[in-house]
């Protein structure tokens, strides 16, 4: 049925008219659309009616949702129900059907006689309102017809980037696997007990684990297992932030320690600045740069990478109906998922995680692999309900927990910039292996961070890592990180993500136990040394509980404190789990109130999931947890005209920062963000019209080193300076 729709798909494309828009000729086309001349053709396939009516459905959406299709042909053909006809009088039957049968066997006779598409739609139409009447509001019998529409706009977007052929996973790209293992039984060790029992397990599967016990080799263990076992199916690695999905997609496409380059793609939302960051060294050419961009991208979208490291939103986003979800969905048939951080999301989004998980185990056959180390318990209840009763738990064993003994506790009165000298006193020593000790510094604030920065880093070799730069600065940390780590870094909450950094001490203020956990997973990461010390100091800067409940940080402390009092401080990982659950007993109310709203929100989106028609209501709710605004610091104003009056777009846009909405409104009153526009042509096109772009300028203070702060005024910088 798929071959048959993509065999008819543009038999429209005969109409004379369509045919001098190829050869360049005046026309009449007037901007009709050539797949509703396509169906006659499809109407005369030799199927049973059911079959037909699959096959005439996606022929008829696969460029225009049916609600736009609609207004279409009212506009055009009717009152006048001849109008179609007459039409599709100026089809060359006979060349088409001789197209047609070419590639299939006598598939259609030669006389084809026209008939209405609005049948087709009003049909459709009435079945989705009979079903959405129904009390349980069932999409199941229009599943099919989603999986087919998605099916055919693979094939058809594979087939317009002339593509003939993609990679899938093989045992060689797996073979890393064999020798990491032949290399720890050289030295007398071997795979842990975990990292085994996945390689053994057909199926779902929840593992916890102590940051540093090798999950993602744990993850690619189960996954070459069910490839072996069970067959094909596109991998999606899915990660919280940006940074993290960076570093695994180097990580997975690394040729001689990973699956190999070819294997291996990633989506999120600033893919252009990474991409943009890691290709203008290879090309040095604006327009050889743009094309590789764009090809490494559509790679990326397409099923020409059968691994994807992205974020939940890229899988989301088809849940909640936006334009294309068909094809996306029907990427994940039969898929494996691994889910690596899961501890990381807010309930809101934990929720609208907790349906993708219903949605893919329910209907779409997929396997699914979660990886955690810090989950509360009452939130693992959760992801397992979500999964359902197939799947197996899979546990590090207890004598890996107990020789997880990388970190000792201390809690420290006052306030970590209290601390100065003692930070200088461990910089300036050494460690237990001959080295100028690392420190590692990490703050709630951005502008905790930032004054910390500014008393150390003329100093020493140090850098600092937050949420305000702008992605060219952002990338540039980035890369230095994973280089040549400095001796002293300081930063917020990205440095809880999958950073892969080794520090000897750190110095952090009060936050939840499972966001500490994951800071202190900075530490002693390769357990080349005895404990080293995570210092807690117990008072809070102002701004500090904005970001933290009070209630969750005096339950954090009390735990630190008792952790503190035993064992000498050192930290015993396998009671991290218990501690935990201290700490996070349930959500809170506000939290359960929040994750039941969303829930229930994307529950009933998803029982809206019919083919051919996007959810308008469904992409507003999608966006709508987004809350956030570009703009260009003063500091970079006249290199973003220069890149724009250059047209290269995407570099101007790696000098924005991101701000959120409620700081946007207030710099909008104060005057301090200001509104400017800019009107390019492109030098290189006669025909080229101006191009008016709008941006916004923030005079706030902001530099490379140290991003953004809202605390000091910037002097205008105006275009002709």
């Amino acid at each position: 049925m798929l071959r048959l729709a993509v065999i008819t798909h543009d038999l429209g494309k005969s109409h004379m008219e369509f045919q001098k828009i190829l050869r360049g000729e005046e026309n009449n086309w007037n901007k009709q659309r050539h797949e509703l001349f396509s169906l006659p053709f499809t109407a005369n396939l030799p199927l049973d009616e059911l079959d037909k009516k699959f096959v005439m459905r996606v022929v008829a959406g696969h460029h225009r949702s049916y609600e736009w299709l609609r207004e279409h042909i009212a506009f055009n053909y009717e009152p006048d129900e001849d109008e179609f006809i007459k039409e599709f009088a100026k089809i060359d039957v006979a060349g088409a059907v001789k197209i047609a049968n070419e590639l299939e066997k006598e598939i259609m006779p030669i006389a084809i006689s026209p008939i209405n598409p609005l049948k087709i739609i009003i049909e459709f139409n009435k079945e989705v309102r009979k079903a959405s009447r129904r009390p349980d509001g069932d999409n199941q019998t229009f599943f099919t017809q989603l999986l087919m529409m998605g099916a055919f706009h693979q094939c058809d977007h594979l087939a317009s980037g002339f593509v003939t052929s993609f990679p899938i996973l093989q045992a060689a790209n797996f073979v890393f696997l064999q020798k990491m293992r032949q290399e720890l039984l050289a030295k007398g060790f071997d795979f842990y007990s975990h990292q085994k029992k996945a390689s053994e397990t057909i199926g779902n599967v929840i593992l916890t684990a102590p940051t540093g016990s090798g999950k993602t080799e744990t993850s690619m263990l189960w996954l070459d297992h069910q490839l072996r076992e069970i067959g094909q199916g596109r991998v999606f690695y899915i990660l919280p932030f940006t940074a993290s999905i960076n570093a695994m997609f180097e990580r997975l496409a690394n040729e001689k320690e990973g699956l190999g380059e070819d294997m291996v793609g990633m989506l999120h939302g600033k893919l252009n600045a990474y991409l943009y960051g890691n290709l203008f060294g290879e090309t040095g050419d604006l327009q050889v740069l743009k094309s590789k961009i764009k090809s490494v991208k559509e790679q990326f979208k397409n099923l020409q990478t059968p691994v994807k490291v992205l974020t939940p939103f890229q899988l989301l986003k088809h849940v909640f109906g936006l334009k294309g979800f068909e094809k996306g969905i029907f990427e994940w048939t039969g898929g494996h998922f691994i889910f690596d951080e899961i501890h990381a999301y807010d309930p809101s989004v934990t929720a609208q995680i907790v349906v993708l998980l219903e949605f893919l185990s329910q209907k779409m056959d997929a396997k699914i692999f979660i990886m955690t180390a810090t989950l509360p318990t009452f939130l693992k209840n959760k992801l397992k309900e979500a999964i359902g009763n197939s799947f197996q738990e899979i546990r590090a064993d207890d004598n890996l927990y107990n020789s997880f003994q990388r970190h000792k506790m201390q809690l420290e009165d006052g306030l970590l910039s209290d601390a100065f000298k003692e930070i200088e006193k461990q910089l300036n020593s050494f460690n237990e292996l001959g080295e100028k000790k690392s420190v590692l510094i990490v703050c709630n604030t951005v502008d905790s961070s930032r004054l910390v920065f500014s008393h150390f880093q003329k100093k020493y070799d140090a850098l600092l890592l937050h949420g305000r730069f702008a992605a060219t600065d952002r990338n540039y940390i980035e890369k230095q990180l994973r280089d040549k780590p400095p001796q002293l870094l300081i930063g917020t909450q990205p440095i809880e993500v999958s950073l892969d950094i080794d520090y000897d001490i750190i110095f952090t203020e009060p936050a939840p136990l499972d966001a500490l956990i994951q800071r202190f997973g900075r530490v002693n990461r390769k357990r080349l040394k005895s404990p080293c010390p995570c210092l807690v100091f117990r008072e809070r800067n102002e701004k500090d509980k904005y970001i933290y409940a009070d209630d969750l940080i005096e339950r954090t402390l009390n735990v630190l404190q008792e952790i503190e009092s035993k064992n000498n401080g050192v930290i015993q990982e396998i009671e991290l789990q218990n501690y935990i659950d201290i700490v996070y007993p349930d959500f809170s109310k506000e939290a359960k109130e929040e994750f039941e709203k969303v829930h229930e929100n994307l529950s009933h989106h998803v029982k809206k999931l019919f083919p051919f028609n996007p959810s308008k209501e469904g992409e507003e709710s999608y966006y709508e947890q987004f809350d956030g605004v570009k703009v260009v610091p003063a500091f970079y104003r006249n290199d973003y005209i220069r890149l724009l009056n250059g047209f290269d777009f995407i570099g101007a846009e790696q000098l924005k920062v991101s701000l959120r909405s409620s700081r946007f409104k207030q710099f909008i009153a104060s005057r301090e963000l200001e509104s400017s526009q800019i009107v390019i042509t492109n030098p290189n096109r006669k025909d080229s019209k101006p191009i008016e772009i709008d941006y916004y300028v923030l005079n706030k203070k902001y530099e490379p080193q140290t991003g953004l702060d809202f605390n000091v005024s910037e002097t205008r910088v105006d275009e002709g300076q």
